[in-house]
């Protein structure tokens, strides 16, 4: 039996980074839990673990560099990209959407690994899909810390995850009346 799941919850309940209480995610969904990774991102000896348990599922793409969404995939992506010897560059937030800016340029063909933190239905990763595509990169694989569609998202390109989760999503006007009845709150990644 795989542990690898257990770790991956154990190191996000020790940092006080699996929340409970009623959250409105980035997909507009709504959940009694919530994954704050930058809670866990303060602790480099947990990043460092996390990256390592990553990684042994993504060497295998014979990439160049490593694409971290802002702003979930930008520290462990960062620190995949070191544990690799890969380059390392991020997307950011611009009106909301991704952009490629601080004069990052990918040589045509470059082969991407995309890492990010949390997905729920996969937007960002999809978003970032596309941006390095426009900017002539191959992406060619997507690490993920922890899936919240319990592997129910998929993209065009291989994606791997540390842990598939099943904390249930609810749209607004679904909720269960013990959700209701709580003030959500948007958290941040």
């Amino acid at each position: 039996m795989d542990k690898q799941p257990d770790e991956v919850i154990k190191i996000f309940r020790d940092s006080g980074a699996l929340l409970e209480g009623h959250f409105i995610l980035r997909s507009g969904l709504h959940s009694a839990h919530f994954f704050q990774c930058a809670q866990v991102c303060q602790y480099m000896d947990k990043v460092t673990r996390l990256a390592e348990l990553l990684r042994k599922h993504l060497d295998h793409y014979d990439a160049t560099t490593v694409v971290g969404p802002a702003m979930g995939g930008l520290v462990i992506g960062q620190e995949i990209a070191r544990q690799m010897g890969l380059r390392f560059l991020f997307l950011e937030k611009v009106d909301d959407r991704l952009e490629l800016r601080r004069n990052f340029k990918f040589s045509p063909g470059e082969r991407v690994l995309i890492i990010e933190d949390v997905i729920t239905r996969g937007g960002r990763v999809l978003e970032a899909i596309k941006k390095c595509r426009e900017h002539g990169a191959e992406p060619v694989g997507v690490g993920v810390i922890v899936d919240r569609s319990q592997g129910k998202t998929t993209f065009e390109i291989p994606h791997h995850s540390l842990a598939e989760l099943s904390f249930p999503t609810f749209a607004s006007d679904q909720l269960p009346p013990e959700l209701a009845l709580k003030k959500p709150i948007k958290p941040g990644s």
